[in-house]
């Protein structure tokens, strides 16, 4: 009789716990894995704190930089919301020269964006141009607010209104009302004198 109790009818237990922990266990491992890809592409990581209900971080690499108040995020336009900085030459749009302090407030936004810890972005609707329209935060502070304080840019709330954002648009007042008023020409007076120049 015992030529029949062989240990060979004991492994069809050990196999079937086996393959049921891996049937149990491969789902939590690619729900595990696909939060963990997820947090990858969201690049908002878990101690940023928003400076502004809406804000998104974004990352010095992704930025690509034109003007004072104009610059790409990962190739899309974005259109800095409340001011109007100087014009640098752009042949493409029928711009041939750069209008005084355009440099200058061109680099300066480069500049702060460069040291900035956090940058962040609250981004509105569209301008004519099928550009993104966002409010831009430099480590806590509107850049609006930023280019207003060092007389490189015009405020443009009273013009186009608040955009959606009434608060920010007042703090850019204010700070427009206690500000000393640029150097240089209304941006878009100085672009209509050289268009009648060239019409000449």
């Amino acid at each position: 009789m015992r030529f029949f109790l062989r240990p060979s009818k004991y492994v069809e237990p050990k196999m079937t716990i086996s393959i049921s922990k891996w049937i149990i266990t491969r789902p939590a491992v690619f729900c595990l894995s696909m939060i963990a890809c997820l947090s990858c592409t969201s690049k908002q990581p878990t101690w940023y704190q928003p400076s502004y209900r809406g804000a998104k971080l974004v990352y010095l690499t992704d930025i690509e930089f034109d003007d004072g108040d104009t610059f790409n995020i990962k190739g899309k336009p974005i259109r800095v919301l409340g001011v109007d900085t100087p014009e640098i030459a752009h042949p493409d749009l029928d711009i041939f020269e750069n209008q005084p302090y355009g440099v200058a407030a061109s680099e300066s936004t480069r500049a702060w964006l460069t040291r900035a810890k956090i940058i962040e972005v609250v981004r509105g609707g569209k301008d004519r141009y099928d550009r993104r329209l966002a409010h831009v935060f430099i480590d806590g502070e509107l850049l609006s607010c930023r280019l207003i304080r060092h007389g490189l840019a015009y405020e443009t709330v009273s013009h186009y209104g608040d955009s959606g954002f009434p608060d920010l648009a007042q703090e850019i007042l204010d700070i427009w009302r206690t500000s000393e008023r640029p150097k240089f020409e209304p941006p878009y007076r100085w672009k209509n004198r050289q268009r009648k120049k060239r019409q000449r």
